[in-house]
């Protein structure tokens, strides 16, 4: 049957016709030249079946029943961290014994697919609670409110750290060429920390954190850096300070400092970094000091002050705006 299932149903007609005639095999091949063997398959296949037409074959039997497939979606649905190895175990206890591609493709036909789980804050439900109390307390806040609000943060710059994950052009065997080499140094060939603040108005001061920052050096940087960049930024009165609630914040010495200094903070839910519009700007300001290959911390540092003063105050307006967004 191997060279007759390839042939057109209205030629396996004909030879049927013709056999029907009184011709032979060898007569029909012939005439139709095909093989002996290939004419007299069609015609034992008509006689057998009543028909030129060669019937689907039902193929190999699926190793997986339906009900350990739905067994199996049901699994992963509930638990979607299941692997396709443990998956082969629970098969295996049944009884059947499949390779771990046949599994991956059973569920691949159900939509569902393997792939590299997204990272996030982990969140208890204390947690959960307070982003949406901040969203529902700052749902109907007018632009106006948000313009009087001066954001800070601290951020850490690598010196080579924001060179993972570039491409280059090249051609095949000149992946060592110099040109398409990125300098690799261990721990990032050093790094430092900054505080900076922001407003809709643009970028306040930025500052270098010396050492590790503990609460004596955050309010010294509060009290050298805060009033001074208000001031630049034309913050009207009742103004607002936000800060995230790293415990050198909220420590009892840092809370008494602002009290004193009677400044109007703006609650905080823990866990909520993606709140803060200056994550975003401090995203901007790497991009920008890295393109720029700094060579050591001093050339770092200046390189930083130099970008930070360039971000315009539209980006950090249209930031602002989507303040208003996530709340609602």
């Amino acid at each position: 049957m191997g060279a007759s299932k390839h042939l057109s149903n209205d030629l396996k007609t004909k030879i049927i016709q013709h056999h029907g005639l009184g011709e032979g095999y060898k007569k029909l091949s012939q005439r139709f030249k095909l093989s002996v063997s290939t004419v007299r398959n069609i015609v034992r296949n008509w006689k057998t079946t009543g028909t030129v037409l060669v019937k689907a074959r039902s193929g190999r039997p699926r190793k997986i029943s339906e009900r350990q497939r739905r067994r199996m979606v049901r699994t992963v649905t509930v638990n979607p961290q299941t692997s396709s190895k443990d998956l082969q175990h629970h098969l295996a206890a049944d009884g059947v014994t499949v390779h771990r591609s046949t599994i991956q493709r059973t569920l691949h036909k159900e939509m569902l697919y393997g792939r590299v789980m997204r990272k996030k804050p982990f969140l208890c439900t204390r947690h959960k609670r307070g982003p949406l109390r901040y969203a529902k307390a700052h749902l109907d806040k007018p632009a106006s409110f948000w313009n009087k609000v001066l954001w800070t943060d601290e951020t850490k710059i690598e010196l080579f750290g924001h060179n993972q994950g570039r491409y280059a052009w090249r051609k095949k065997n000149t992946a060592f060429q110099e040109k398409h080499l990125l300098p690799t140094v261990k721990f990032g060939g050093g790094s430092i920390m900054l505080w900076g603040c922001v407003s809709s108005a643009g970028t306040g001061n930025l500052v270098k954190v010396e050492g590790r920052m503990d609460s004596s050096q955050y309010q010294q940087i509060l009290e050298n850096n805060v009033q001074e960049s208000v001031t630049k930024l034309k913050l009207r009165r009742g103004w607002i300070f936000q800060q995230d609630n790293d415990p050198k914040h909220c420590s009892k010495s840092t809370k008494a400092f602002m009290q004193r200094n009677k400044y109007n903070i703006l609650e905080w839910p823990s866990q909520s970094p993606d709140l803060n519009i200056i994550e975003n700007v401090w995203r901007a300001l790497k991009r920008a000091v890295h393109a720029r290959k700094p060579s050591n911390l001093t050339e770092l540092e200046m390189i930083c002050r130099e970008e930070w003063s360039k971000i315009p105050p539209t980006r950090i307006q249209t930031l602002r705006s989507r303040i208003t967004e996530v709340t609602k």
